[in-house]
């Protein structure tokens, strides 16, 4: 089974970005042998005749299809606004503009 270093284990933090201590780098490595012996050993049992997959079971597509159906206007969509302009919502300014 592979083995990561704890040289190994500092490069990978490096490519992340990430400022780990000595000891964060001994536990980063026994973490990530631990994985990489899991995916190990799932692939011992994984047969040939078995496709890959994403999930456990099949998904189907559980969106409805594209209808074009009627809409509100711009005038009862804006109807209940506390305050319109120019159909459009008007909102008090966030950002100041100079």
């Amino acid at each position: 089974m592979p083995s990561i270093t704890r040289a190994e284990a500092a490069h990978l933090a490096r490519l992340s970005r990430l400022a780990l201590t000595d000891d964060e780098l001994d536990q980063l490595a026994g973490q990530l042998d631990v994985i990489i012996n899991a995916v190990a050993r799932v692939s011992e049992v994984a047969d040939a005749d078995v496709p890959p997959t994403s999930h456990s079971v099949p998904l189907t597509n559980v969106f409805r299809p594209d209808e074009v159906r009627p809409c509100l206007t711009p005038d009862e969509a804006l109807a209940g606004a506390p305050a319109a302009e120019e159909q459009r919502f008007r909102v008090p300014r966030i950002l100041d503009e100079e």
